[in-house]
């Protein structure tokens, strides 16, 4: 186990991505876990999705935020006067970097905002840390990274040169520049390789989302690979424990036996390590959405799925080996999907008044 050497009450830190689906949850948890801490959260609010569910997951903090203090800031991290500006003014003490253009399906299409806002964007903040030193940055990495590796479970010792998407190379960008700059500027940093999130108020574009918005309308769904598909789904939660152990835990600066820095780094997976087939994963689905009332006891499922080819983009598998984070943290996520599918079913029956 890792010793904790970074103090968060009392500090402030900068969560970017704040609106979004893990970083609205992040802020809730900080509150939640810390005295006197003050966040400034960071979200350019775009429209990629519906608006509506960010400002429901402000209003949340808005709501929960008894202790501490909360500055939240309208704008976009590849706006590199802002970034500086927020730096120079509020001297954060830590920064969680989860804003990025999310999704692999979105980036064969839409290119640009990629480079934008996962490179553009981190090279600012990346910047920004480097000329207001911080004790620790952590960012969202991605299990995209993998690409089409063979071997599973994927573990961070992998070689992960065979991006499958533009987001996938992104995101391997984003740990190869805060490498250069903690090998350069002497910034901990640490980064997270997330496995297929979910949960309540999460992103319309992932799969259980979509598919539930898809059914109550009398749609078809999709299951890609022909129900072949395993991903590793991680509930929310779990990603916010590992995000705040790893906060407290920055890796420490000690120099070589050439006088010059070592690199203060590390990557880690967080992930359930238990990969779900998709077509099991929506026979739960489907039986939290009738609990809920979400959709009726008699509902024909059958009617309504469909069996089509892989997807460009996508890979057969997910599935983290999580050994690493177990040993330095004492922590594995370990939610099982029914639990947290059943929270998105009552959350979506709740927000969509159904």
């Amino acid at each position: 186990m890792l010793n904790k050497n970074v103090k968060l009450n009392g500090k402030t830190v900068l969560v970017t991505g704040a609106a979004g689906f893990i970083g609205s949850n992040l802020v809730l948890a900080l509150f939640k876990g810390f005295e006197n801490i003050h966040v400034v959260g960071v979200d350019n609010m775009n429209d990629y999705y519906d608006v509506s569910i960010k400002e429901y997951r402000l209003q949340e903090i808005e709501n929960a935020q008894k202790s501490g203090e909360w500055t939240f800031v309208k704008g976009n991290i590849a706006d590199k006067e802002l970034i500086d500006g927020l730096f120079a003014k509020y001297q954060p003490a830590l920064v969680v970097n989860l804003a990025a253009q999310a999704g692999v399906r979105y980036s064969i299409t839409n290119p640009s905002a990629y480079i934008e806002s996962n490179l553009v964007g981190f090279y600012n903040i990346l910047e920004a840390c480097r000329n207001y030193p911080v004790e620790h940055l952590v960012y969202a990495s991605s299990s995209s990274v993998y690409g089409s590796n063979k071997k599973i479970p994927y573990s961070t010792d992998d070689k992960v040169d065979n991006p499958v998407s533009l987001y996938a190379a992104t995101k391997k960008s984003n740990e190869l520049m805060a490498h250069a700059y903690s090998k350069l500027y002497n910034i901990p940093s640490t980064g997270l390789r997330f496995f297929t999130v979910y949960g309540p108020a999460g992103r319309p574009d992932m799969a259980y989302f979509g598919f539930t918005n898809k059914l109550i309308k009398g749609q078809t769904i999709e299951i890609f690979n022909y129900g072949n598909c395993k991903r590793d789904f991680t509930f929310v939660d779990d990603i916010v424990e590992g995000v705040k152990r790893v906060m407290e835990c920055a890796p420490e600066k000690e120099n070589g036996e050439d006088g010059l820095p070592l690199p203060p780094y590390r990557v880690y997976n967080i992930g359930n390590s238990s990969p779900e087939n998709l077509l099991d994963f929506v026979d739960i689905l489907q039986k939290e959405l009738v609990r809920a009332g979400v959709l009726p006891q008699d509902y024909d499922f059958e009617a309504h799925k469909k069996l089509v080819p892989m997807q460009a983009g996508d890979v057969p598998i997910t599935y983290a080996d999580t050994s690493p984070l177990e040993r330095d943290f004492g922590f594995k996520p370990a939610t099982p999907l029914q639990v947290g599918l059943r929270k998105f079913a009552e959350w979506y029956k709740e927000f969509y008044k159904i």
